[in-house]
């Protein structure tokens, strides 16, 4: 019997391989893939930090009786947003998933091995950051999709002008790797805030815009033609001076160049969409960038930006009161309201043309790995 398995599989190949040589010249077919980047409001987990102010995060104002199963919930919640942005184009969960508001490590091991997530079979990039409350960055990817090829946290220094002493923030993480075979750059933020004023704190956020557009420009010292996507939420809007001036981004593809930056939540901003709200007053604060080759007009093969959007199904929605329309957020001080997170999650589309012979090569892959597998299982059965 297995050696008629092997037999059928055999032809299946052979015949995958004959078409493969017809079908070359057919017209080609696209891959999708997801980049997202999400706020996840303070997704801490219930253990006491003494290293770390985490005393201060919602969940651990709780009574310690709740915030076990809070923890599960809010978790839970997380799972099931991230599994379903992009999902109705792109069929799967992201590709890429960068994520804000985290205190460790060991809370996205715990949201990547939630059942809602554990199928997809993410990696896990993460660092440290110097933040006084612990609050980190992190870069979600799925294992068969991307392929890191390096990563680092790059240290933000910013100094109080009224005393000189360093403000302790959140460190940008910048992780390098193949995305299908396409070397993507991706630089997840989580800039200073607005605490005291926008006034008063902007050039705390200038100063981490510089510290993207330093990482950029070093990027592209290697690769002029470096694919680069810079994720975060930068508590600053598109058309403020931290990402117009100091990064330089431009709202219209068209007058964006070699070693340029293009960002599509400018118009989307200027359309009076937003992904948080704050005293009645909407922001878009959460932005995904990119490089000149990500875009068609480049002329560079690979993966090309396709739409960028923000995530807002109603489930994560204020249906009544005076909220309406906001994000159904986790938190109201230490109540758990049952939500999700004060910000919807923004995505961009990759799209990247993929041939028919480059399907029916994988589809031959697939035979292979199949057959391999049949072997072992039968060199096991005959020791046994």
């Amino acid at each position: 019997m297995y050696k008629s398995v092997i037999t059928s599989m055999l032809f299946c190949l052979a015949f995958a391989k004959a078409v493969t040589a017809q079908s070359s010249q057919q017209a080609k077919q696209y891959k999708v893939q997801t980049v997202a980047f999400y706020n996840l409001e303070n997704l801490f987990d219930t253990e006491d930090d003494t290293t770390i102010n985490d005393e201060a995060s919602p969940i651990m104002e709780m009574d310690a009786g709740i915030r076990e199963e809070v923890y599960q919930k809010k978790l839970s919640n997380m799972a099931r947003v991230i599994r379903k942005i992009g999902a109705d184009v792109s069929q799967s969960a992201p590709a890429i998933v960068g994520v804000c508001e985290i205190e460790n490590r060991k809370v996205l091991e715990d949201l990547v091995n939630h059942p809602l997530l554990i199928d997809y079979d993410y990696g896990i990039e993460h660092y440290n950051s110097p933040d006084k409350r612990g609050i980190d960055t992190g870069l979600l990817y799925r294992k068969s999709e991307f392929k890191v090829l390096n990563s680092a946290s790059k240290e933000l220094l910013i100094y109080d002008p009224s005393d000189g002493d360093r403000i302790y923030t959140r460190s940008p993480i910048v992780v390098t790797g193949l995305l299908n075979g396409d070397k993507i750059s991706f630089i997840v933020n989580h800039w200073p805030s607005r605490s005291g004023g926008e006034q008063r704190s902007r050039s705390r956020r200038n100063a981490a815009a510089a510290l993207n557009k330093t990482i950029i420009d070093s990027l592209h010292s290697v690769d002029a033609m470096s694919k680069i996507m810079v994720m975060g939420d930068l508590n600053d809007d598109p058309t403020n001076e931290s990402v117009k001036v100091y990064i330089g981004a431009k709202k219209d593809r068209e007058d964006v160049k070699a070693q340029m930056v293009y960002n599509p939540y400018e118009q989307m901003y200027k359309q009076g969409y937003s992904t948080l709200f704050y005293r009645d007053a909407g922001n878009t604060f959460d932005q995904i960038m990119m490089t000149y080759p990500l875009l068609n007009e480049s002329g560079v093969d690979g993966y090309k930006y396709y739409q960028a959007h923000i995530f807002n199904p109603s489930f994560m929605t204020n249906k009544t009161g005076s909220y309406k329309g906001y994000p159904y957020r986790s938190f109201l001080g230490s109540t758990f309201t049952g939500g999700y997170s004060d910000h919807f999650p923004v995505y961009v589309y990759l799209v990247k043309e993929v041939s028919q012979e480059t399907k029916m090569i994988e589809a031959m892959e697939q035979v292979d790995e199949t057959i391999e597998e049949l072997k072992d299982k039968q060199k096991r059965k005959t020791k046994n």
